[in-house]
């Protein structure tokens, strides 16, 4: 966590209000739109829906996230992916849910950016004092949506320092614009207070017609409640709790303005929410305009946040060996800023084609928040053994799953009635992304089943015969391999291999870099074992699940260090270069597997593997996922038999004339 925001301070709050709320800031624009879409406009529906939507704002998202997930920090970070992290060591089963919420994040980040833009722009149907926007076409405000998409994802590429400062003083004009909207109507109906009662809720969801189902739309009031704990590192656990204090007063006054307006307006009427958006009706007609530019401006803030967060999460997801390697780069200096090209396009692609799908907010609103459910049903499961490492009492971790599941779970039956109105679409999104997650996870297990490690101290003897054998030809000065061994004293046999058998490599000083991630986000350390003092050298890297691998460059400065110690000598060893000091040459070795035909595995674990070595092949290559320099690498293929075919049948047969001539002999 950044020293300057681990207390709550100005900037740590305005810092908050820009990163953090923007998915749950931008609901007022369409989750009453929702609500009553279809629906005549009742003291039942309006008082009963915003007894549900406090409500939910108070359980979900003040008690779960706010007051309880924060204290689930992992050195200062937060996520679905720092959370699994801190318990990962409890049961090997809850990598599931850490996949399945990741995922479900991910997908939400493809509909947040179009639902937000897109309801924040169809505020221009109101505008009819301006007789350019009068009768503003559906198609239009399609093209002016995917305009704004598209320079929100090519400006991803140069990063968000700069701009980044003015979020937090936007979202605060936004915030407060909603509290002041929500104020002017108050008045509109007094009975509206009523909605603060649990009571209501109760009766809008066993007595209303359908009412249970209502919980598909309520939902959306906190689909952004998981960014509240991602952000965690961001903004520290301070700034957030203080911040969502101003920032739920200003939600729940702004629906209680809703509601009071449109019982006060529209009473026993059915509106057409694809013309009218109850917010912008809130607005007196000379501000409209104002009001809709603020709101593009939040929305364009809440995608952003989205887009940066799905950016972290894939780079965690990687480090965790949950994703395949892919190209990140880092556009600015500031800690937590990084871009990753492929993904961009990804998020970009799947925007623009649920725009051009739906057309219109409503009908995103149809689809969103699904996929969310299971997000926050994962984060519930994972926080609750995180209660069982804190040994915190049965009872109370069982209450806690027992009040949450009930929730979540009732939250995603209801939210199952979008499944055919296009919740599909985000459902298959996610199922898709949590496929490449589960591919990437258990082909490496397969695989680690049938590695094959050896105790190195038996090949010793053997690696410095080679290296002292002058009848062979040096290979290189310093011949470097990366290992998955995490005993220091093994090794893997095909390294071995390598060395000794596939084509003898002879060198002077043998290096074997091993690099361990840890649960600790920003740990990076080394530690150096000299199993033969100046011949043999293993090293091995402890980093953080949020620290990027660049092996070349740190294995640069170990040696430097270990030279600076005169614990080893990197000088050319051959003669004519030994007397002018010229520093040896690095050859880094990287053994890249291939699916050998030789196999006989199941058929779900060869579609598996079959899966697996496809994304390998589209994904980052093992030297630039390390960060090696390509000039210096020399890749290795062998063949990877993790289930051996048995042992073939064949009997020889002799040939008759092979059978006269040996009667002859």
């Amino acid at each position: 966590m950044s020293k300057h925001y681990s207390k709550a301070s100005v900037a740590g709050l305005l810092i908050a209000l820009g990163i953090i709320y923007g998915d749950i800031g931008t609901s007022p624009l369409y989750v009453f739109d929702e609500i009553i879409k279809e629906r005549a406009i009742t003291d039942d529906l309006i008082i009963g829906s915003l007894s549900c939507i406090i409500w939910t704002l108070t359980l979900q998202t003040t008690v779960k996230y706010v007051i309880l997930t924060l204290k689930a920090d992992n050195r200062g970070e937060g996520g679905i992916f720092s959370l699994y992290a801190l318990v990962r060591r409890q049961k090997k089963w809850l990598v599931l849910p850490a996949m399945i919420g990741g995922a479900a994040l991910l997908a939400d980040g493809m509909i947040t950016p179009p639902i937000s833009v897109t309801s924040a722009i169809e505020g221009l149907h109101q505008l009819d004092q301006i007789p350019l926007l009068r009768d503003i076409s559906g198609d239009t405000i399609v093209v002016i949506v995917l305009s704004i998409l598209a320079l929100l994802f090519f400006f991803q590429q140069f990063g968000t320092a700069s701009i980044g400062r003015l979020f937090g003083p936007i979202m605060l004009v936004w915030f407060t614009m909603l509290a002041v909207l929500g104020l002017a109507h108050l008045a509109d109906d007094l009975a509206i207070f009523r909605a603060l009662s649990p009571h209501y809720a109760i009766e809008l969801l066993t007595k209303y017609p359908k009412g249970f189902w209502i919980l598909g739309s309520v939902f959306l009031c906190t689909t952004g409640a998981e960014a509240l704990y991602s952000d965690l590192g961001h903004c520290g656990r301070s700034n957030i709790r203080i911040s969502w204090i101003f920032v739920k007063t200003c939600l729940v006054v702004n629906y209680l303005g809703q509601g009071a307006f449109l019982l006060a307006h529209y009473h026993g009427q059915v509106i057409d929410t694809e013309k009218l958006k109850v917010l912008y009706s809130l607005m007196p007609d000379w501000f409209r305009l104002f009001g809709i530019i603020i709101a593009t401006t939040a929305a364009i803030i809440a995608s952003q946040a989205l887009i940066s967060g799905s950016f972290t999460l894939i780079s965690e997801s990687i480090r965790l060996s949950l994703w395949p390697k892919m190209k990140i780069k880092y556009p600015t200096e500031e800690r937590g800023q990084l871009f990753i090209g492929s993904l961009n396009l990804l998020l970009f692609v799947g925007c623009c084609g649920i725009v051009l799908y739906f057309k219109n907010s409503t009908s995103m609103a149809a689809a969103y928040g699904l996929a969310i459910t299971m997000c926050m049903i994962s984060t519930s499961i994972l926080f609750a053994n995180f209660l069982v490492g804190k040994r915190v009492m049965p009872f109370w971790i069982y209450l806690y799953l027992a009040v949450y599941l009930t929730i979540e779970i009732s939250f995603l039956i209801a939210n199952l009635e979008k499944f055919p109105h296009g919740g599909f679409v985000t459902l298959i999104v996610g199922g898709g992304l949590f496929a490449v997650m589960y591919v990437w996870y258990r082909s490496r297990k397969i695989k680690n089943r049938y590695v094959e490690f050896v105790r190195l101290e038996h090949y010793i003897p053997m690696i410095q015969e080679l290296s002292n054998d002058k009848s062979v030809t040096k290979y290189s000065t310093h011949l470097v391999y990366m290992t998955s061994a995490n005993n220091p004293k093994e090794i893997e046999h095909k390294i071995i291999y390598s060395i000794l058998n596939k084509k003898p490599k002879r060198a002077d000083i043998y290096w074997f870099v091993h690099v361990d991630t840890v649960d600790d986000p920003y740990t990076c350390e080394y530690v150096v074992d000299h199993i033969i003092p100046n011949d043999i050298i293993r090293v091995e890297f402890r980093l953080g699940f949020r620290v990027q691998q660049k092996i070349n460059l740190m294995f640069r400065k170990v040696v430097e260090e270990l030279v600076n110690n005169r614990e080893v000598n990197i000088t050319s060893r051959y003669e004519s270069l030994e007397k002018n000091n010229v520093v040896g040459d690095f050859q880094f070795v990287v053994m890249e597997k291939y699916l050998s035909n030789d196999n006989d595995l199941p058929f779900f674990e060869r579609v598996v593997m079959k899966l697996h070595f496809w994304l390998k092949e589209i994904s980052l290559s093992e030297e630039r996922g390390f960060g090696l320099d390509p000039s210096f690498v020399t890749v290795e293929k062998f063949p990877l038999i993790v289930s051996p075919v048995p042992q073939i049948s064949l009997k020889r047969v002799y040939s008759e004339s092979f059978d006269e001539e040996s009667q002859i002999m």
